[in-house]
């Protein structure tokens, strides 16, 4: 096993010690933390990888970091996950002193597996299909919006457009709110929302929490959108609630995920209150927004870099929909599921560019990862797309090839997707993933049926940049199309 217990047997070889390992030098007091550059933090980490090898340590400022590079050891770190090792409390504190409730992404122990229940019920594939019709109507709206940008010849901004439509469909799937900033620009729970996620990434990795000792205008005006988030939350919650309290029969049948939510908190041994319903609305909100429409984001940028791969992806779009006389409202999820390569072309978008290319954990007890001693506390810094990007696993590895994802003879599926896991593995994968997907292949279907992609170009002309945020976006994206003939 990659990790056991440091009790085990005085037969065993000796650990490793943190102090021996190789890794950058630290310099005094901050350690490795100025070396490192929030907005690429990532590709500063993955370079020194490449450098020290796949386990190295780093500091930030005092913290000790075991950083690891390896899928396997990824893997089985995941799969000891909530027991063995968690994320670091610090999202935690820092999401609930800005005045958000915590959701199933960042909760832990019991509480997790309470919300995990909650969560998992109401995102089940047969719940997402029944709020189908919601993410159709969306999808018609951004079609309309992008009719408009083409009659206008109005340049659009992909990062922009797709955090509408998934604002948009997430409050009417998950909240039964008709929202629509695709049609009005009404973009006010947007705006708010988009303050949040750069803000808490700041803030977590900021050596001194300078937003204590004074607050500056951005900070009064996050304390400000995160009050309005909450008014918003709490108002979808009592609208539910009023809701499920004239009709029974929706207790039953809940017609939404906030409905399935507060049916499951309201069982006597759900273990879950309003506040845990509170905090996984957030989280759907600020989770489900951002990485979706990143995702979409580098999809489209890929494909028109590989014209090859977006003719497959339209040819195969135009056979599904043929069978359904060309008609988008005659989709259904079953039929999104035939779209094997987009599918594909989705997995290897998020292969080279994945919405989260590290995760951090910390170790709940003392014990061993990789024969390394790793005590209680220590920080566990996984790079995950170390080997998603290494020739051993995948052939000319940073080329966009969908083909990889396909069921042929020589692929080798079950090692790729063990390699590649941009879901997450183990008891916390992400169970939004059905949803994502789902989201993906309609929007790919809107776009490929109606029109022709003219251009995706970068602000500078050259290839697209990575910014780290909470999630790892394109700077600056935008798109020009046609109408398809």
């Amino acid at each position: 096993m990659t990790i056991k217990s440091a009790t085990s047997s005085s037969a065993t070889p000796p650990l490793r010690q943190f102090k021996d390992l190789p890794g950058p030098r630290p310099w005094p007091l901050v350690g490795n933390a100025l070396q490192i550059k929030l907005s690429r933090m990532h590709q500063d980490i993955e370079d020194w990888a490449q450098q020290y090898g796949p386990i190295f340590k780093m500091h930030l400022g005092p913290t000790k970091v075991l950083v690891i590079a390896d899928h396997q050891i990824e893997t089985a770190l995941l799969k000891d996950r909530p027991d063995s090792f968690r994320r670091p409390k610090q999202l935690v504190d820092t999401l609930e002193e800005m005045g958000l409730q915590s959701g199933l992404l960042t909760a832990e122990g019991q509480t997790w597996k309470d919300q995990r229940r909650m969560v998992m019920a109401s995102l089940s594939a047969n719940n997402v299909r029944s709020y189908f019709p919601s993410l159709l109507k969306v999808t018609k709206r951004l079609q309309g919006r992008w009719l408009n940008a083409v009659d206008t010849d109005t340049t659009i901004d992909l990062q922009a457009d797709f955090m509408r439509f998934t604002v948009d469909a997430i409050a009417g799937l998950s909240f039964g709110s008709d929202i629509n900033t695709l049609e009005t620009d009404d973009d006010e729970i947007q705006r708010h929302l988009d303050k949040i996620l750069p803000t808490l990434f700041k803030r977590v990795n900021a050596l001194v929490p300078y937003w204590r000792i004074i607050k500056s205008p951005a900070d009064r005006q996050l304390d400000r959108s995160v009050a309005l988030v909450n008014e918003s939350i709490n108002g979808f919650i009592e609208k539910a609630r009023a809701r499920l309290d004239s009709d029974s029969a929706r207790r039953e049948q809940p017609q939404n995920l906030l409905e399935s939510m507060l049916v499951a908190a309201d069982k006597s041994d759900s273990g879950v209150n309003n506040n845990d319903v509170a905090g996984n609305v957030i989280t759907m909100l600020l989770a489900g927004e951002e990485t979706t429409a990143t995702t979409l984001s580098w999809l489209i940028y890929l494909l028109k870099r590989n014209p090859e791969a977006l003719k497959c992806a339209q040819q195969e779009v135009q056979s599904i929909l043929a069978e359904l006389d060309d008609d988008l409202d005659s989709l259904t999820p079953e039929k999104l599921n035939e779209l094997k390569f987009i599918e594909a072309c989705t997995l290897e978008t998020l292969r080279l560019k994945p919405t989260g290319p590290f995760d951090v954990l910390v170790a709940l007890e003392d014990t061993e990862v990789a024969g390394i001693a790793v005590p209680k506390g220590m920080w566990i810094w996984v790079v995950c797309r170390h080997d998603t990007l290494a020739e051993h696993y995948f052939p000319d590895p940073k080329a966009f090839k969908p083909q990889r994802w396909l069921k042929t003879e020589d692929n080798d599926l079950a090692q790729s997707r063990r390699v590649s896991m941009p879901f997450g593995s183990g008891p916390r994968i992400c169970p939004g993933r059905y949803l994502a997907m789902l989201e993906i292949k309609l929007a790919m279907v809107m776009l490929l049926k109606n029109f022709d992609i003219e251009s995706v170009d970068t602000p500078d002309g050259g290839e697209a940049k990575e910014i780290m945020s909470i999630t790892m976006n394109p700077v600056g994206l935008t798109m020009k199309l046609q109408k398809r003939l």
